[in-house]
């Protein structure tokens, strides 16, 4: 996969929108596809707490490793095992299950490592993003790009419901499940129009997810 090759920026987003669905009280904390560890310094900051991390890339992650409480370098699936149990106040995967070839068995294996009122918080892309959604209907196109909704090291693409299912088939209650980073455009308006505004969701090009295990 061509993670080396990615825009200026790409591991050090800082994802302030991702920030409001952090739980207060949550103390331990753990960030999936962690970058440089900007975001997970910021949430360390925030909450005042202990944050781990896992990044594929390892030049990005030697960057964490001097921010984080712990590091791990490599695939998430290759570490998930040498997590603590029940541990875990806030797991974060910002952008990172639609990069796995099996984010349903990530998701099951990973748990276990949830403390007992632990939350899994997440933002995926959404393929209906009107921008894609029109090029595939319209003009029958699906070309990949370096970066977004189609980026060329997405292994899985979802949409809002998809999401939704796909966190309630493996156990999890939603908490939160809202479009993020809406266009400002008018075409999802327009678009609507004939469908009495029942496809909104293609105004957002990601869907941030809060969930727990379900008791």
């Amino acid at each position: 996969m061509d993670y080396e090759n990615k825009p200026d920026g790409y591991y050090n987003n800082t994802r302030e929108e991702m920030l409001s669905f952090l739980p207060a009280t949550a103390k331990k904390i753990l960030d999936v596809g962690c970058g440089n560890g900007l975001f997970a310094e910021t949430v360390k900051n925030r909450n005042n707490a202990e944050v781990w991390g896992i990044e594929y890339m390892e030049k990005e992650a030697l960057k964490a490793k001097d921010i984080l409480f712990k590091t791990f370098i490599g695939p998430c699936e290759d570490h998930i095992e040498n997590l603590p149990n029940d541990y875990f106040d806030a797991i974060y995967f910002n952008d990172v299950l639609e990069h796995l070839v099996d984010p349903y068995t990530v998701l099951e294996n990973i748990k276990g490592k949830l403390s007992p009122n632990g939350v899994i918080i997440s933002s995926i892309p959404n393929i209906r993003y009107h921008n894609v959604f029109i090029k595939l209907l319209v003009k029958k196109e699906f070309e990949y790009q370096s970066y977004g909704v189609l980026d060329k090291t997405h292994m899985r693409f979802f949409t809002k419901k998809s999401i939704k299912n796909m966190y309630t088939n493996l156990g999890y209650e939603i908490v939160t499940h809202i479009g993020i980073n809406g266009s400002k455009s008018l075409k999802p308006i327009l678009y609507n129009i004939p469908v009495l505004f029942t496809a909104m969701d293609i105004k957002y090009p990601q869907y941030a997810t809060v969930v727990r295990v379900k008791k």
